[in-house]
């Protein structure tokens, strides 16, 4: 049955993979890929602070899941942030996020995702990725998408560098307390429709725009 709340009917269908809105069912079942833990010891730490994943069991699944009740409580036309859970085959497996900030003046959003350790390395995250874009730029009709990542979070900056993102200076940020350099992408319109896909179906765009001040 359908939310009253039009974000939680959103869903972005791709042959691989769907972008189900993060209703609490879904986020129920994804809680055990957060128990046993989505950061490894497997190289750098991925995210910057505050980050809930770092935190220890059960801590860690109550503030994630109290971070996305509270982001998804504060929706309006000057900040918005849309989580959906990756379903593979209809397995919840992780999350992709869209965020907006005053988006109706200047048409820029930016994303965040994580995949559960186990289906890495299998390009869901590059089409997780492409998935969100095609919501931002055919949905929603943005003018740019932004991206950033650790120097040395090679997956997340070759998805960016594949999808046609480009270079867009550096920043800092710190992760577990440490400062760490962070690689600034950027995907223009132009950019994006040139590689635009076909494929790629879109539900709930035109009941979702009003609750964004669209």
């Amino acid at each position: 049955m359908p939310s009253t709340y039009p974000p939680l009917n959103l869903a972005v269908r791709t042959p691989r993979l769907t972008l189900a809105a993060a209703t609490d069912d879904l986020l129920e079942r994804l809680v055990p890929h957060v128990r046993a833990g989505v950061v490894t010891g497997d190289g750098p730490a991925p995210f910057d602070d505050p980050m809930s994943l770092y935190a220890d069991s059960p801590e860690r699944e109550w503030s994630w899941l109290r971070r996305i009740w509270s982001g998804r409580s504060k929706v309006d036309a000057s900040f918005w942030r849309l989580y959906f859970v990756v379903c593979d085959d209809g397995e919840p497996v992780g999350m992709q996020d869209l965020i907006g900030t005053d988006f109706a003046a200047l048409g820029t959003v930016h994303s965040f995702s994580w995949l559960a350790p186990g289906v890495r390395g299998r390009g869901l995250g590059r089409e997780a990725r492409a998935a969100i874009l095609h919501l931002a730029f055919e949905g929603f009709a943005a003018r740019e998408a932004t991206s950033d990542a650790f120097v040395d979070n090679h997956a997340s900056n070759r998805v960016s560098e594949a999808l046609g993102y480009a270079p867009n200076g550096a920043d800092w940020a710190t992760r577990r307390g440490e400062p760490g350099e962070l690689k600034r992408w950027r995907l223009t319109r132009d950019a994006w429709t040139a590689r635009r896909r076909t494929d790629i179906e879109l539900s709930g765009v035109a009941e979702c725009k009003p609750v964004l001040g669209l």
